[in-house]
């Protein structure tokens, strides 16, 4: 199976399982539960849950093990674009070729949606069985991390204090560590965790999930003044007009995509120990670099 192949498959197996966890769309009170799902069901490249699996193989591990955890990865994923989306935030009106939630279903009905699918996400996480060395302690530890006030909400701060103001490459570094590569690495490291990894693999995919993180948000910034909005599915050249810090922005695009290469390389050489086990996180890995060209 090529690579867009299996990306088609997984994809559709993670859609089906969010389908059978998330509450039905007539279910009371009804707004809430349609909202949730017009959010997480508005498309998307299930990036996060895909490499989840992903990893869980790598680690000789089974899809069916770690689905519930790629679940509450997307679910978690889809809360943070509800709430980013909204006015008070970066205030846009498209995700993923659709209007943003709160455009469908008010301001209100955003806010309480992006709390239901970021509880919802760790109620779907306390279903998976424990192992030998993880249960649902590890996992629901891993992903609050992940998702905390030094993580993703962090970068979130960090970004929106840094909008109108002209950052070092430290600086936007940290933002995209805490608001991008920590989500992805989690999900990766919650797959593993699946699968019963050792310490030295978890320590492995962590490597790799940093610079894949980092990498994955370096193109994003170089899309967004590359591409149409049309391609993208949301607002093209939004952060050059709020002026947020980008990578193209600070260095350039040309020093952007050098560094997203450079990144690449490096979350390769992480995979090296798992040699032909981690054949998919290669393929995905350099699948993503090559959205920029």
């Amino acid at each position: 199976m090529d690579i867009r192949s299996y990306l088609t498959d997984k994809t559709a197996a993670v859609d089906a399982a969010l389908d059978r966890l998330l509450p039905p769309a007539k279910s009371a009170p009804r707004a809430i539960h349609e909202a949730m799902r017009y959010s997480v069901f508005a498309g998307g490249k299930r990036l996060r849950p895909v490499i989840c699996l992903a990893a869980a193989e790598a680690c000789g591990g089974t899809t069916a093990a770690a689905m519930a955890a790629a679940c509450a990865v997307e679910m978690l994923h889809t809360y943070s674009l509800v709430h980013d989306d909204l006015p008070c935030m970066d205030d846009d009106d498209l995700r993923r070729g659709r209007p943003t939630c709160h455009k469908v279903y008010g301001e209100g009905m955003a806010v309480l949606c992006g709390d239901a699918l970021l509880t919802h996400a760790f109620a779907t996480l306390a279903q998976i069985q424990s192992n030998k060395r993880y249960g649902v302690r590890e996992y629901l530890a891993e992903l609050a991390f992940a998702g905390g006030s030094t993580r993703l909400i962090g970068g979130q701060v960090m970004d929106l204090q840094g909008e109108g103001n002209t950052l070092t490459k430290r600086e936007l570094v940290r933002i995209h560590q805490a608001k991008t590569a920590a989500l992805l690495t989690s999900s990766l490291r919650l797959g593993a965790m699946t699968a019963n990894a050792t310490p030295a693999k978890l320590a492995a995919l962590t490597k790799f999930g940093l610079a894949l993180g980092l990498a994955f948000q370096v193109i994003d910034d170089i899309l967004d003044v590359t591409q149409t909005t049309e391609v993208l599915g949301k607002t093209a050249g939004k952060d050059q007009a709020v002026a947020k810090a980008t990578y193209p922005g600070l260095v350039g695009l040309d020093a952007s995509r050098r560094e997203a290469r450079r990144l690449t390389r490096n979350a390769l050489a992480a995979l090296e120990p798992f040699r032909a086990k981690g054949a998919r996180l290669r393929e995905i890995a350099g699948y993503l670099l090559m959205r920029e060209y």
